[in-house]
């Protein structure tokens, strides 16, 4: 089963066979910068399963470090993946799927860039919407 992803306004649309890795959240400083969060869930897709449906001629790219490109649509700023050239996948940004991969994050990667003000155990109380 095929899942579909999207930016926010829906000019670059994508399409996955399947994902290759489990969904971790990161907390690097660099994908918490990118995506003005605490953390980013992401996972690993093989190029081969991976394509562009539409809006490819919109992607625009910013190398965070040597050799990773972090792909953007260049209308509304959403980032979709992030890729390695040498490498056999890219990295989707899982927040950017519209629909449900079936899976669940198992686990959290460079925990040691986390942010103070997120707190294990936070009983701060959850809304469907804005209350």
């Amino acid at each position: 089963m095929a899942f579909r992803g999207s930016c926010q306004c829906g000019t670059v649309r994508y399409e996955v066979a399947r994902l290759h890795s489990d969904i971790v959240h990161c907390h690097c400083q660099t994908c918490r910068k990118t995506h003005a969060a605490d953390h980013i869930s992401t996972a690993r897709v093989l190029r081969e399963d991976f394509r562009w449906l539409d809006g490819q001629d919109r992607l625009t790219a910013f190398e965070s470090s040597p050799g990773k490109l972090r792909l953007f649509c260049s209308l509304c700023g959403s980032h979709l993946v992030a890729d390695r050239a040498e490498q056999p996948f890219v990295i989707v940004r899982v927040g950017t799927l519209d629909d449900d991969p079936g899976t669940r994050p198992v686990l959290h990667i460079w925990a040691s860039h986390r942010v103070p003000w997120l707190a294990d155990g936070d009983d701060a109380p959850y809304y469907d919407e804005v209350p």
